[in-house]
């Protein structure tokens, strides 16, 4: 009977021993090499939480710098603009201005289409200030065709036998505008513009097609 009970004893001893180290092995512990990797996971998470957070922010920050310099460049850009139209206006209105007759200050083109043409002439005249400049202007475009010199005149570039000029008035200063189309295969070399006033000889300025174009146009 006693070697019964011994043996009884022995069993449960060694069970209490299994559980004890069941319980060492999976039980929660901070030796638990499980219950470490968990933690270690965890921390993974969340420190590439805060790479993505902190990523994130600085690319937004980079966008907000980015169009903080946009938007200064633009500035500069207009302020340069409005100081060169004050000097522009000076030049005319001040009481210093040296006067000059009826003339054609500047010649802007720009492309619309592989043909078409805006273009923009600012006319001035500071000569006679009681008196408005009245009239028309025409263009012309001096180029090559199939190696060959040729010139389109105003009703040319207007595609209209009959066209009439753009008509000007002013007593300062004007900007005048419109558009035309040179035919496929020309290739534009000077422009012309002819001032035709009311009163008066008409005046005459050429331009270098490549001046009066962007460079990045074509033909230009």
């Amino acid at each position: 009977m006693r070697w019964m009970l011994g043996a009884i004893a022995l069993v449960l001893v060694s069970l209490l021993f299994g559980f004890w180290g069941a319980w060492q092995l999976f039980a929660p512990g901070s030796d638990n090499p499980q219950r470490q990797l968990a933690e270690q996971a965890t921390q993974i998470e969340s420190l590439q939480q805060q790479v993505a957070t902190l990523t994130r922010s600085d690319q937004i920050s980079r966008d907000a710098n980015r169009e903080v310099q946009n938007t200064l460049a633009e500035r500069d850009e207009e302020i340069a603009a409005l100081r060169a139209d004050v000097a522009f206006y000076e030049r005319f209105v001040g009481s210093t201005a040296q006067r000059r007759g009826l003339t054609v200050h500047e010649l802007r083109l720009q492309p619309r289409t592989d043909q078409g043409w805006h273009y923009t002439a600012t006319l001035t005249q500071s000569l006679n200030r009681d008196a408005a400049s009245t009239g028309e202007m025409r263009l012309a475009i001096e180029g090559t065709r199939d190696g060959r010199l040729e010139t389109l005149d105003w009703s040319d570039l207007r595609q209209s036998a009959d066209a009439q000029g753009v008509e000007f008035s002013f007593k300062y200063f004007q900007q005048v505008e419109g558009d035309i189309v040179l035919p496929p295969g020309f290739q534009p070399l000077r422009v012309t513009v002819r001032l035709a006033p009311q009163r008066g000889s008409a005046v005459e300025r050429a331009f270098s097609w490549a001046d009066v174009t962007p460079r990045s146009a074509p033909d230009a």
